[in-house]
């Protein structure tokens, strides 16, 4: 849930939104998003985080051991840790001897004098503490959240995806490298409160006035899912019986709010069979599933998805698709954990990418109503859904700089998978794409390209310019035709050049539209329907 889709919401029912300028790169932008000489030559192979929240004085501290593989012969290079300010490194030693320390702006840049072999692995130890940036308006802005309960009782957490886990954790915080062996996390709290992280807990340990909670993840993680919550939280268990065997469902929620939670979170295992039925097996089994209840509205946290929905169906109560389906589930619950394949099994290497987290976990609310609640309803959610899009600029961002495209990679990115859904018009052969991007993507990291490849390949269909139309530009397909009695004149305008892009009559004739006029014979000279599940604009001329 990120601060794009708020805005369009709030924005929804404007007349187009006037252009933006893409932003000009800067040296720290590129430092930020590129996997530059500092970066490309070593490999995260585990995180063993150590932190402790001071809430009076609204400061963190603790430290972080990064165990990395070097990927290539290399001599006297220099390593980027990242550490955005206020948050200082207060000291770093590694397994290598480091000749220079040099802090930048945001960065950490060890500098040595050594021979580096290709496979050699290495340790870097940073203690860090500070007052890290508070978000105003989390999980939008990204930062800190140091707030209470509604009864007194310190409560704290974090979200940070735009704006990278570096604003609290020394990381190597670029979205292609993620820690191969997972971390281990522990979260030092006052005894009487809970410190919640990612995977499972392994150890709890009381050290007088303190406790210590220890976490791990086995799998790969994204940096920016590596996330705390602290709070007076209660704990209570499920399972579900998945295509993995039992997974363990894990909620954590202010204690107040037991038994509300205990109600609201019965929607997890319907969701859970609609979601593997599409995607395949939760591809986090060894690590559970986790939902842990936040003060923002909610974040795709890898095992351990952040619920701030206020228990309560819809988005903080609203329809998004305007339709009254969105009204029957828990948007939150749904669409953070529809994360759990896209975004954090499959995950962008670029954040310029991150149309294939979204597009992709805004579709999977359809997929679910689909499953649970019937296909027209599913389809009527979709098509509800386009009253969001705002057509202001390119989903796909800027490569190399931390920069997102338009929020529309929500609503139409989610209506452009379905308009190839229909293309491809087979929904077995569709639910195989995906299940099988799942599974031949596991726990990677992936460009823009590789999914558009990986979906062409599979269908068997050049769905190519379909991509180009949606992904790269603003512009709507628009289909112009004429009737005269059962003969239908028609041709593409607003499109991308030679776009293959059929479409189907609500009688299912298909049509295959090129930019010059067509002429077919409909079966009756009745007014001519189409089928509304494509996105495109229909002008009778």
């Amino acid at each position: 849930m990120k601060k794009i889709l708020l805005l369009a919401i709030l924005v929804s029912g404007v007349s187009q939104a006037q252009m933006f300028e893409d932003p000009k790169p800067t040296k720290i932008d590129t430092l930020k998003g590129s996997n530059t000489e500092f970066r490309n030559f070593w490999d995260v192979k585990k995180y063993d985080i150590v932190l402790e929240p001071n809430f009076d004085a609204k400061s963190i501290k603790g430290s972080n051991k990064i165990s990395l593989t070097i990927e290539k012969d290399i001599k006297n290079p220099t390593f980027q840790i990242d550490l955005q300010k206020p948050m200082k490194a207060d000291k770093i030693t590694a397994s290598f001897p480091i000749t220079d320390k040099k802090i930048d702006c945001d960065f950490i840049f060890l500098t040595t004098k050594k021979k580096f072999k290709k496979g050699e692995k290495y340790t870097i130890d940073i203690d860090y503490s500070g007052n890290p940036l508070i978000a105003k308006h989390a999980p939008w802005d990204g930062g800190w959240i140091f707030t209470k309960d509604k009864n007194g009782n310190p409560w704290m957490t974090a979200a940070d995806e735009g704006i990278g886990a570096s604003i609290w954790l020394p990381v190597k915080d670029i979205w292609s490298d993620e820690p191969d062996n997972g971390i281990t996390f522990k979260i030092i709290t006052p005894k009487d409160l809970v410190g919640i992280g990612n995977g499972r807990l392994i150890k709890e340990e009381n050290l007088g006035d303190k406790k210590s909670w220890l976490w791990e993840v086995k799998n790969p993680i994204n940096d920016y899912s590596i996330i705390p919550s602290i709070g007076k939280y209660v704990n209570f268990k499920d399972t579900f019986d998945g295509e993995k065997g039992k997974l363990d469902l894990d909620y954590w929620v202010l204690d107040y709010n037991l038994d509300k939670a205990k109600k609201q979170f019965e929607q997890v295992k319907p969701m859970m069979k609609a979601f593997e039925h599409w995607f395949g097996p939760y591809p986090f089994y060894e690590d559970s599933y986790k939902l842990v209840e936040s003060p923002h509205l909610g974040m795709e946290h890898q095992s351990n998805v952040a619920y701030g929905n206020k228990y309560q169906n819809g988005y903080l109560g609203r329809d998004l698709s305007g339709t009254g389906i969105g009204l029957k589930w828990d948007y939150i619950i749904i669409h953070e954990t529809g994360h759990e394949w896209f975004a954090n099994n499959i995950t962008a290497k670029d954040q310029a990418d991150m149309w294939i987290h979204e597009s992709f976990t805004t579709y999977s609310e359809t997929l679910f109503v689909d499953y649970v609640f019937g296909k027209a309803d599913g389809n009527k959610y979709l098509q509800g859904l386009r009253g969001n899009i705002q057509n202001d600029k390119p989903i796909i961002g800027i490569y190399g700089i931390r920069n997102e495209g338009s929020g529309d990679m929500y609503p139409k990115g989610a209506n452009m998978i379905h308009t190839i859904r229909q293309v491809i018009n087979n929904d077995e052969k569709f639910r195989q794409i995906l299940r099988g991007l799942n599974k031949d993507f596991y726990h990677q990291t992936v460009t823009s390209a590789q999914i558009q490849n990986y979906f062409s390949e599979k269908s068997g269909i050049d769905l190519k310019s379909i991509f180009e139309q949606y992904l790269t530009t603003i512009k709507i397909p628009t289909l112009e035709y004429k009737q005269n009695g059962n003969q239908l004149t028609y041709k593409w305008t607003n499109v991308v050049p030679n776009l293959k892009l059929p479409i189907r009559l609500a009688d299912g004739q298909e049509l295959k539209p090129t930019e010059q006029n067509q002429t077919t014979t409909l079966k009756s000279d009745k007014p001519v329907e189409f089928d509304k599940n494509y996105y495109v604009i229909y002008s009778n001329k």
